[in-house]
């Protein structure tokens, strides 16, 4: 953790003051091992980030002393289309998006995503919000990125890509296309990685229909949680 997030609901009638007891004190005290006048990274969800120095510590609680003045690094002109991976590789996969400062996370279906992924609770909005607070606390962000999903290919792809590529660069990142992938993208971008053994013909036919292009980034199959920090690297760090 390299920052501490604060929630909005923390805060009380003094906007500069906070008390702690929940599993931030426990990381405070047992893994940053902080002492009383140590200063620590805290940011706001959603907004802010400053230092913040330790004026108490009384059993399971600490006492912080902030301000807030810096704002959050500039996230990525990124939307992220993202086949639903594996339960267990999901919240993994979404963390490294979020730590590498993707915009916006779709997680869309596909044919060779299991229908079970969609109900498992590894993927349920509580689970995939956490570990997108855990990406922040990494990267030092404070800016949560959009998670939507869409559960139906056709009609996401047919009715909504079209005007989500709007004004955008649409990329489909596929194993067996033979361009090479643009380098140092400045644009917005919409960036599509498929499931484990990668979208099926069909789906790579309507992707392109809809305004998307293909590239390879050579002759090695990738996993999708090497492949998005990968291609996100690749295209804009």
């Amino acid at each position: 953790m390299n920052l501490l997030l604060l929630q909005p609901e923390d805060l009380g009638t003094n906007p500069n003051r906070i008390t702690l007891s929940d599993a931030r004190t426990d990381h405070i005290r047992n893994v940053l091992r902080a002492n009383l006048g140590d200063t620590l990274k805290v940011g706001l969800l959603n907004g802010p980030s400053g230092n913040a120095t330790i004026t108490a510590i009384s059993g399971s609680k600490v006492s912080l002393e902030f301000e807030l003045h810096t704002p959050p690094p500039a996230k990525l002109p990124l939307t992220v289309l993202l086949a639903l991976p594996r339960p267990k590789m999901a919240r993994r996969i979404i963390r490294a998006a979020t730590e590498l400062g993707a915009a916006d996370i779709i997680l869309l279906n596909s044919y060779r995503v299991e229908k079970s992924y969609w109900q498992s609770p590894l993927v349920s909005d509580d689970t995939l919000h956490k570990a997108m607070l855990e990406g922040l606390e990494q990267a030092g962000d404070t800016v949560l990125p959009r998670l939507s999903r869409a559960k139906r290919f056709k009609p996401f792809v047919e009715d909504e890509l079209p005007s989500l590529l709007e004004n955008k660069i649409g990329l489909l990142a596929h194993p067996y296309a033979e361009q090479s992938p643009p380098q140092a993208i400045k644009q917005d971008c919409v960036l599509a990685i498929g499931p484990e053994g990668g979208f099926i013909p069909y789906e790579c036919e309507k992707l392109i229909a809809a305004g998307m292009q293909s590239f390879s980034l050579g002759p090695r199959i990738l996993k999708t949680e090497t492949a998005v920090s990968t291609l996100i690297g690749r295209l804009f760090l």
